[in-house]
């Protein structure tokens, strides 16, 4: 049969992936952006760059999925059970695979750590995840640079272990689903709400987010 034209697109025709990620904010979302893109300034190399630089924590996938909303209402029962989830952007370092990827280390409370071991038991039902998602020594990072860094890794690497170490306090705000790349919805742990792509991505929703923030910070003290 003629399947020729199929090779061309491919990937319409495979499974869309999803992925489920938080999005730094504030301080750490301006350190990490900066230190991103300077790398790629300096050592020209493209990776996080191509889709503009958005510092993030993978919490679980890629993967597929054949029931969208099943998966967007465990994203919400677990997101129900977390408020204000604590971790610490820390120091550099790299994963030594066959292609070298250097990152922000991420050090989790036990809640980050809790919230993500949900996830994965529940989305992992009904899709097809990573093999590292199961594991319980999961390696929480923020990817800062990879793909063409292999030839230029050492010199990448010097440059950045001479920065300072960031030690930046953050709190988990929003679970982000992202569909094929694009945010699809995001679940706003201080609101307790689902947030479909276009509040997600709108000024008022956040600045909401982060005063009522604020206010959880001040009644936790």
């Amino acid at each position: 049969g003629d399947i020729s034209w199929r090779g061309h697109h491919r990937y319409d025709i495979k499974m869309v992936h999803y992925l489920i990620e938080f999005r730094f904010h504030g301080y750490a979302k301006k350190h990490a952006k900066s230190l991103i893109h300077e790398v790629a300034r300096k050592f020209r190399v493209r990776g996080v760059i191509k889709n503009r630089a958005v510092p993030h924590i993978t919490l679980f996938g890629p993967f597929t999925t054949r029931h969208e909303e099943k998966m967007v209402s465990e994203v919400v029962n677990v997101g129900r059970e977390f408020s204000l989830v604590p971790f610490i952007v820390k120091g550099f370092n790299y994963f030594d695979k066959e292609h070298k990827v250097i990152y922000i280390d991420i050090d989790p409370s036990t809640k980050l750590r809790e919230l993500r071991r949900e996830l994965a038991q529940r989305l992992s039902k009904i899709s097809d995840s990573q093999q590292w998602d199961n594991k319980e020594q999961f390696q929480f990072h923020s990817t800062v640079a990879f793909r063409d860094i292999d030839r230029k890794f050492l010199k990448i690497w010097e440059y950045i272990k001479e920065k300072e170490e960031p030690n930046i306090k953050q709190h988990l705000l929003r679970i982000t689903i992202l569909k094929g790349k694009r945010i699809l919805y995001e679940y706003d742990l201080i609101l307790k709400k689902l947030l479909n792509r276009r509040q997600a991505l709108s000024r008022y929703w956040f600045n909401k987010t982060i005063k009522n923030y604020k206010d959880c910070l001040e009644f936790e003290l």
